[in-house]
């Protein structure tokens, strides 16, 4: 029996990695693919990259003619949520490059934090709303934040980093825990299992081995990311500094959700609060449950949701959103997405 006919294509362009998802009018998923991350700044390569993940999906699926090239027309809509297009002319740039391949009808291209946050929401709006609604942080590499009011208003943040006020994510805990390792090995600071557990990971003797290693190019800097993990296992196992660093996280997670849901005016409402993004999927109850402690101070009715699905997934059921699909095809498609390993 064949597959029944793409109506979405579906990207979630992450630091790290790219998914992209072929998804059937009624929910059905009909392939799933994996390659490189986004690049920093908008180029061709954005569109190389989802170029070639679309063709191996469409093989996957069996769309006639995806081996040669014949992807043209393959679907009704692509949604594109995607990380280091950052500014609103980015995100129109890259929908007009994307459009310009004739993939689909439809193409939107939006903040991959829009997609971690329509994953964690309910398929049917709140009474009032015509649209799902909610506030999301995304916490992987890096961070940010979005919001949309029942009303349909949005609120977030340029999260360049530094720059725009931005701390955390895995760079922020890895650069942090060889931040506190070093100035232990040198007595500025006090004592931490961070200290020997960070050069270990990278198989050197001391942090100053790490930091040489860093300056001369020999460990690259997208490999601090690799030092999350093991902040919050250390924290776990009781070292305060790691357990220091986890509370500066949550803290600036719930600023920056507090800040979104007070310039929307939910502070009084039962707003859906999203957590996604690799680091937040984890689930560490000492990092949910301090950012949940914090928020709740100031909007006491939120509703704290961590999302484990991978970002794709919120960027597929936008897609059905848009081409009018059923509340049984959303079903149908959360449901696939939970079937699937955790690395896919």
């Amino acid at each position: 029996m064949s597959l029944p006919k793409p109506a979405v294509v579906a990207v979630d362009g992450g630091n790290s990695k790219t998914d992209l998802a072929l998804v059937a009018e009624d929910g059905t998923l009909l392939a799933t693919a994996r390659g490189p991350g986004m690049p920093q700044h908008l180029s061709e390569e954005n569109v190389r990259i989802i170029a070639d993940l679309l063709s191996s999906a469409a093989g996957m699926a069996g769309v006639a003619g995806a081996g040669e090239g014949g992807l043209a027309g393959i679907a009704a809509q692509l949604v594109a949520c995607v990380a280091n297009v950052d500014l609103p002319e980015d995100e129109r740039q890259l929908e007009r490059m994307l459009a310009e391949q004739g993939w689909t009808q439809s193409t939107v291209v939006a903040n991959d934090t829009y997609a971690v946050l329509r994953a964690g929401l309910d398929d049917v709006p709140a009474e009032g709303a015509d649209r799902p609604w909610g506030v999301a942080v995304t916490c992987g590499a890096g961070i940010n934040c979005v919001g949309v009011a029942p009303d349909g208003r949005t609120a977030g943040y340029l999260a360049l980093g530094t720059i725009t006020g931005d701390w955390g994510g895995g760079y922020g805990l890895g650069f942090a825990a060889q931040w506190h390792a070093i100035r232990t090995e040198d007595g500025r600071g006090p004592d931490t299992e961070l200290a020997r557990a960070v050069p270990a990971h990278f198989g050197l003797s001391t942090p100053t081995e790490v930091a040489v290693a860093l300056h001369k190019g020999q460990v690259t800097y997208d490999r601090i990311v690799e030092l999350a993990p093991l902040v919050f296992e250390v924290s776990d196992n009781g070292d305060p500094v790691a357990r220091k660093i986890i509370m500066k996280l949550a803290k600036e997670i719930a600023t920056m959700a507090i800040a979104v849901i007070k310039r929307l005016d939910l502070t009084s409402a039962a707003v859906p609060v999203v957590l996604g993004g690799g680091v937040l999927a984890a689930n560490n109850q000492v990092l949910i449950g301090a950012i949940s402690e914090r928020a709740s101070a100031v909007a006491k009715l939120a509703q704290f949701r961590v999302v484990e699905a991978i970002p794709v997934a919120g960027a597929a059921l936008m897609g059905l959103d848009r081409i009018g699909a059923p509340v049984s095809a959303t079903r149908q498609l959360r449901a696939a997405f939970a079937k699937l390993p955790a690395a896919v």
